[in-house]
């Protein structure tokens, strides 16, 4: 086994046993440290493990740049057939990138996990349509949601690192509810993963596809006899999706928002801002992206309901606020992986 695939296992292994550790934090031994982000007596304040950051660092190192390439001569779409998302590169940069992507999403594969060697021009695999699209996606992210990703970007390694499929998808589910012998917890949701392992609904994802509306616990008038607030269900589902985001980011809920009003914009952190719009984010990239690509995976890479996987805030974040610790692959890889020339 290559060193770089020995590398993406063991980041692969630990990054499962970061996550998994997050949820047992109340179990940790010390030494943590608290920081405090908020007014005093508010208990606004991260936590941090010590005993994890060597681990966590190594989970979100990133591989060595490929040398930069000359943007100059032939261009990719002149040189290669059926060249349809990355033609206007040159030879040289289209090479880089293409090899970039071999060790950034498939370093045990290599080029046949895209491509019919024999014909690399063929598109008989569902593997190179698919990532044709996901490299439109990137460069969308990269120019369109600078809002959430500002300067730092994503590259495929922000959520791939080294595995053909992300470690954080998610497909549709229905909830689980006890019944039968079983039914002895007055119709609470059994715990489940997707909630973070707490009983609240499982389908804590829902929120993060297509146009799911507000995302509320509260209604916005007091007293109002139109709007008098969200279902028990619906915000349960938000509780859900605030447990997830919590996991994902490796954060509790002070980091965006302020304990004594919780639901107050002008009270809250900044990052809350930023987590508006990654939401939006998650919801446009899985609408306009991922789920369309339903006709596409053969039926074993499809959910038990029949859905095309799906992206979370765990799919780039991994566990810590900032993918990778908050380093930029794309300003390296930029030419490649922003919005092409019109």
């Amino acid at each position: 086994m290559s060193s770089l695939r020995f590398h993406a296992r063991k980041k692969a292994l630990l990054l499962g046993a970061l996550l998994a550790a997050g949820l047992v934090a109340g179990c940790e031994f010390p030494p943590q440290e608290s920081a405090q982000s908020g007014y005093r007596g508010t208990g606004m304040s991260q936590i941090t493990n010590k005993a994890k950051a060597e681990a966590i660092a190594f989970a979100n190192s990133i591989p060595e740049v490929q040398p930069e390439a000359d943007d100059t001569g032939p261009k990719a779409s002149e040189v290669y057939q059926n060249v349809k998302v990355l033609g206007h590169l040159s030879e040289g940069q289209f090479l880089r990138v293409m090899s970039a992507m071999t060790e950034w999403v498939a370093p045990e594969q290599g080029c046949a996990y895209c491509h019919n060697v024999e014909n690399m021009a063929d598109d008989s695999m569902y593997t190179k349509i698919v990532s044709r699209r996901m490299i439109e996606m990137t460069r969308t992210i990269n120019t369109t949601w600078k809002p959430h990703v500002a300067e730092t970007g994503v590259t495929c390694y922000t959520c791939h690192r080294g595995q053909p499929v992300p470690a954080n998808i998610w497909f549709s589910q229905k909830d689980h509810i006890a019944a039968g012998s079983a039914a002895d917890n007055k119709g609470h949701n059994t715990p489940a993963p997707n909630a973070s392992y707490s009983s609240l609904p499982r389908d804590a994802f829902t929120p993060l596809f297509a146009s799911a509306g507000q995302i509320r616990v509260i209604g916005k008038d007091a007293l109002s006899t139109d709007a008098p607030g969200e279902s028990i269900a619906t915000t349960e589902r938000t509780y859900s999706l605030m447990m997830h985001m919590s996991t994902g980011l490796g954060v509790n809920c002070t980091f965006c928002h302020n304990t004594r009003a919780f639901a107050e914009w002008d009270q809250s952190p900044p990052q809350r801002v930023t987590a508006w719009h990654g939401i939006r984010m998650v919801q446009g990239l899985n609408a306009t992206y991922l789920e369309p690509l339903k006709s596409t995976y053969p039926a074993t890479r499809l959910g038990p309901e029949g859905d095309a996987p799906k992206a979370n805030c765990a799919t780039c974040h991994q566990g810590v606020s900032k993918p990778l610790g908050g380093v930029s692959m794309l300003k390296d890889y930029i030419k490649e992986l922003s919005a092409p020339p019109r």
